[in-house]
Order: C-alpha cells, then sequence, then structure tokens
C-alpha cells in the first residue's frame, strides 16, 4: 500500500469517525522490532511519558489501519508492515476523566513492524522516540490501561 508522507500532522475532528454509541474511533500500532524484542515508544504530546503511536481513524480513510499507519508516521517518523490485527480494545478510564475535549474512546490496535524509521517526520519537534524491551513499556504504560492491553495482546517478548 502506497502511504501519502506528508510532513505535516492532520490536526482537528472535522473528520474524526465515532462509532454507534457516540465514542472516538482511535486507530493505533504496536511497532516491533523484527526479533520481537523491543517496541518503539513515543513521547506523549501532554503530560504523561512515553505511549504508543495513535489517533483518530478520519472518515477518508477506509481502514482502520490506514489510519494506524499513518499515524506512525506522523508521531513516530517510521514506515510499518501490520503484521496483526490485536483487535478492539475498550476506554477504560474512569468517567471523570471523560470530557468533550477527551471523549469516550474505542481503541483499535494493530501489531506491525517497522520498515524504516525516517530521520524527519511530522511531529519530530514535540515527540522523541525509543526502542524499549516489554518491562519499560509496561511500566511506561502503567496508568494507560488500554494502551497495555494492547501492548499485552501484541507478540513482543517478555
Amino acid at each position: 500500500m502506497a502511504q501519502n508522507r506528508l510532513m505535516e500532522s492532520r490536526v482537528g475532528r472535522n473528520n474524526q469517525r465515532y462509532g454507534a454509541k457516540g465514542e472516538r474511533l482511535v486507530a493505533g500500532v504496536v511497532p516491533l522490532s523484527a526479533d520481537k524484542t523491543k517496541v518503539l515508544m513515543i513521547q506523549s504530546a501532554g503530560p504523561g511519558g512515553w505511549v504508543l503511536p495513535k489517533g483518530g481513524w478520519e472518515t477518508d480513510e477506509s481502514t482502520a489501519q490506514q489510519a494506524a499507519c499513518r499515524e506512525a508516521w506522523e508521531e513516530a517518523g517510521v514506515i510499518c508492515t501490520v503484521q496483526k490485527d490485536l483487535g478492539l480494545i475498550p476506554d477504560m478510564r474512569p468517567k471523570t476523566l471523560v470530557t468533550a475535549q477527551a471523549p469516550k474512546a474505542s481503541y483499535q490496535f494493530f501489531e506491525v513492524t517497522v520498515d524504516r524509521e525516517e530521520t524527519e517526520w511530522p511531529e519530530m519537534h514535540k515527540r522523541k522516540r525509543q526502542w524499549v524491551d516489554y518491562d519499560q513499556a509496561a511500566t511506561a504504560l502503567a496508568n494507560r490501561p488500554e494502551l497495555l492491553e494492547a501492548l499485552n495482546r501484541s507478540s513482543l517478548r517478555r
């Protein structure tokens, strides 16, 4: 699949897809090294340390896979190949954290292999990236249960 690699990130939620219950549809990746011993994590745009690349699935993307690979490019600067659908993961935040700015979401994650890491990417000025092992990733994602669930569904070696 040819990816268009714009040097600019999409912003806003005008083209955001929503599910039947009004939940925001979010697509993400668990980017693994070829030997499956490391996962690529990125700095969160907000507070919260290190996360997995993810973002809204938009109306001009025919599949969640497309959206997930676009997010991997925009946020982590990687070209990737989907290996496995890790399935749907519900939003696990307490109701008190669900707001108009952070509406309830449904996550669809994909295990991907990183084909190439580019030296320049759309969000390079606001996000660093780093390869970590399972224990480091699990610790970093302890307060993000939906991301930890995606990590645990992947074939990353523990």
